[in-house]
């Protein structure tokens, strides 16, 4: 997969999430700031802890840690495959 292949597909991802049941398309700027993040970010607790963050500052409600720790090992293993086929 490419750059882009790999970033929709994160995106997807983070769509279907969905944390809030506010429907797929409600979360564009999480998800952008989340696959900014991810570029930088190696460990799957920052990556989780940084997910929260993302996530309160628009929401003003702390989603479960455990939650972004699951969602940040499905974003890390989609962004290792791709760096596998290079």
């Amino acid at each position: 997969m490419n750059t882009q292949q790999v970033n929709m597909a994160m995106a997807e991802v983070l769509r279907n999430w969905d944390p809030f049941q506010q429907g797929e398309d409600f979360y564009e700027p999480e998800i952008a700031d989340v696959l900014l993040a991810i570029r930088d970010i190696e460990s799957g607790s920052e990556l989780a802890g940084k997910i929260q963050g993302i996530y309160e500052f628009s929401f003003e409600q702390q989603l479960a840690f455990n939650d972004c720790l699951k969602i940040a090992e499905q974003l890390r293993n989609i962004k290792e495959n791709e760096s596998c086929t290079l």
